[in-house]
């Protein structure tokens, strides 16, 4: 299995940017698809954009479509989300989370085996 460990979340003011890493250990990294995900306070844990082993597949959620990058180095075993023009409806805990299949699975927080702790993203209007 695969461990998991984000980091780069802060306090940032609207129109800011952050970089979240997720850092990979355990088996091979380019194994796994892995993928982003966010949960605001009272609410579910949503989707917000998947990249396959090679990077060759992307998928990002239409709320950050233009603004969110996720992108991986295979040889560091990080994934990587640029977040840009962020807004105070972005403030959540990022969870980033892998799934050992080499096509992406459907962008739902159930297909997903393993997680990551998460950290905190706050945006200050």
């Amino acid at each position: 299995q695969v461990q998991l460990v984000e980091s780069g979340g802060g306090l940032v003011q609207a129109g800011g940017s952050l970089r979240l890493s997720c850092a990979a250990s355990g088996r091979t990294f380019s194994d796994y698809t892995m993928g982003w995900f966010r949960q605001a306070p009272g609410k579910d844990r949503e989707f917000v954009a998947h990249i396959s082993w090679s990077g060759g597949s992307i998928y990002v959620a239409n709320s950050v479509k233009g603004r969110f990058t996720i992108s991986r180095d295979n040889a560091k075993n990080t994934v990587y989300l640029q977040m840009n023009s962020l807004k105070p409806e972005d403030t959540a805990v990022y969870y980033c989370a892998a799934d050992d299949r080499r096509t992406l699975p459907a962008p739902r927080p159930h297909e997903y085996d393993y997680w990551g702790q998460g950290t905190q993203v706050t945006v200050s209007s």
